[in-house]
């Protein structure tokens, strides 16, 4: 239950990526995978590697999420700006 939190934790904040100009190594759905992936290895890495149960999952397993979902789209931004991925000008 606790993966699942941590997944919509990571795609809660991936909405927020609109803000940001596209320069993602991937575009939107890198990002996206950016946040999954982030929010999920570091829910993991605060739990030692275990997933809470459902009895052991509460409001705080999802707030544990959210610095790895941004670092996860910080990476795949990085990324995408080292390989020169032009900004959309819309």
């Amino acid at each position: 239950m606790a993966m699942f939190a941590w997944l919509m934790m990571g795609i809660a904040l991936w909405h927020f990526a609109i803000f940001i100009p596209d320069r993602f190594w991937g575009g939107i759905v890198g990002a996206f995978l950016g946040a999954l992936f982030g929010a999920a290895i570091f829910g993991l890495l605060v739990n030692g590697f275990t997933i809470p149960g459902q009895n052991d999952t509460h409001l705080l397993q999802a707030v544990e999420a959210a610095p790895g979902a941004i670092l996860g789209m910080v990476f795949v931004y990085f990324e995408g700006v080292r390989r020169g991925i032009p900004a959309l000008d819309l």
